[in-house]
Order: structure tokens, then sequence, then C-alpha cells
């Protein structure tokens, strides 16, 4: 039985990507989909699909088929490449998951890992390299939800399952989390004598450790540790915040959002260039982008 086609809810544009922009729009259902005209041009492809708007290849779409790409691809992104259709009004318009973006800019990457891009997928490769310093797989849903207005009036449900994946109930036991690196580079951006981890911090660092990372990591996260870990009566946590983060969703989140603080402080020359910087690539979770559209 076909799948029943639904009404957009709500539309907007991602644009957080330089010079990309993303149509994207959220479903009756709660299903976030960017465009499928936006998401081919987004990964350097034309706006219109071979064969046509909506159509779908016998197994995998023409993106994605080259023989050496397939082995970057397992059974659950196969599904997930057939492109949704929904209305606009009484118009018919097709898109795929949100999700979607990530998990083939991984697959590009990864062949260009081990030399086996070939022509044009070489181009998408670097596009695909912009997207994914920009977003973690998590992140492509927030952004979804803010381009569209979605998150205005997104069940609490929906925000409490991406907690669930994010933090644990009880904190676990301490493990070294931050690369020396991360704090390192804070000091020399500030002009700071650097003397090693084992001398005590100025305390504003924890402030920054709150902006640059557990504000930007994934919608609520941060609200919700300031619940779970918050200060005695002298200001002190009974754990690190690091702590309450999941191994399978919040650890390696943390650690790829750490690592692109760190290239983004690497080729900042000093500290404003590299707020700058982070305000383009790593947007707080909790600002809005009203941008809506009118067409596809």
């Amino acid at each position: 039985m076909a799948e029943k086609t639904l009404k957009a809810t709500h539309r907007g544009v991602i644009d957080k990507f330089g010079e990309l922009k993303i149509p994207c729009v959220v479903l009756e259902d709660g299903k976030r989909l960017l465009t499928q005209g936006g998401f081919l041009t987004t990964i350097g492809r034309s706006r219109t699909p071979k064969g046509g708007t909506g159509v779908t290849v016998a197994e995998i779409p023409t993106f994605l088929a080259a023989d050496n790409l397939k082995s970057y691809i397992d059974d659950d992104l196969r599904i997930s490449t057939i492109p949704i259709r929904y209305f606009i009004g009484k118009s018919t318009r097709y898109g795929y998951r949100a999700e979607l973006l990530p998990q083939i800019c991984e697959v590009y990457l990864k062949a260009r890992d081990n030399n086996e891009l070939r022509g044009r997928q070489k181009n998408i490769a670097e596009r695909a390299d912009v997207i994914i310093r920009a977003l973690a797989h998590i992140g492509i849903i927030a952004l979804v939800d803010e381009a569209t207005g979605y998150q205005e009036i997104r069940d609490r449900k929906a925000l409490q399952k991406i907690l669930e994946k994010y933090l644990l109930k009880e904190h676990a036991k301490w493990a070294k989390r931050f690369p020396d690196e991360f704090y390192q580079r804070i000091f020399d951006l500030k002009n700071w004598q650097w003397k090693g981890m084992k001398v005590n911090r100025p305390s504003v660092v924890g402030k920054y450790t709150k902006d640059l990372v557990y504000e930007r990591l994934a919608p609520g996260v941060l609200a919700e540790l300031e619940k779970l870990n918050p200060p005695n009566e002298k200001g002190v946590r009974k754990s690190k915040h690091h702590q309450w983060l999941t191994e399978d969703i919040g650890h390696p989140d943390l650690q790829r959002h750490l690592a692109m603080l760190i290239a983004l402080m690497r080729a900042a020359s000093n500290w404003g260039k590299f707020m700058r910087s982070v305000e383009r690539a790593l947007p707080k979770k909790g600002d809005m982008i009203p941008l809506p559209i009118d067409e596809d």
C-alpha cells in the first residue's frame, strides 16, 4: 500500500554553509525534508534528477550509483535515498529526509580518504567537506527546525528524544574527553601565557567552554545539563558536564565538535576572527533563522 502524501506545514531555508542555501520543509507528521532540487544543487548535481523530478532509480539514485561508491553504502542508507512526495498547497513536490545529507557527505569523504573518487565526484567531496564541518548528524534536524520555525511549536517529546540520545540518567566515571590542545589554543588566541594543564585556568575558560561547546552541540543539551548537574552553594558541580553524555551519540558528537573548533582555532589569527568563524560554522542551537520561501 502506497504511503499517504502529507502536507508541508512549515517551510524555510538553511543558510549556514557559506554560499550554499538549502530549502527545507517539515511535514504534518514531523518528518523533516530537504527539497529534492535544493538537496541536489547543494551536493553539486543538477537541480532536476536524471529521469525527472521525484524519479527513483531501481535501487539507488544517480549521485550514489557509481561502482566506486558502492562499498560505502549500507542498506539503511540505500532505503533513505527514496524521494518523499509531499504537498505545498495543491502542488506536488519531492524531498529527501534531512538526515540523508550528512550521510551522503560521509560516503564521498570516505571515498576521498581512500583515493577512490573520480572526475566530478571530487567537486562533490569538496562541498561535503564544507557541509560536514558545519553539522553533525543530529545538527541537520536542528537546522531544519530553526529554518522553518517548527521549533516554536515542536512537541516536547521530540526534543526529549534528542536528549535521551545525548544524555545519561546518571553521570559516568570521569575520563579525559577534552584534548589539551583545545585549551592551549584558547590561551594562544587570547595572548595568555600557557603553563600546561596542571596549572589552574582562569574561571572565564569555563564560560568559553560552555559557549563554544555545550551551547552548540544539540538543541536543549545545555539546559538539561544544567538541571542534571547544577552547581552547589560554592559554585562547584559534582561532575563534569561531559560525564553525562552518552557513549554512542553524545561523546562521538562531542569529539567531532571539538575537532572542528580546534581546526577553526588553528586557522584564526586572533580571538575575534575565531569567534566570527564559530558563529558562522557552529551557531548556537537556540538561534532562529526566519527565512520563509515562496518556491521550492
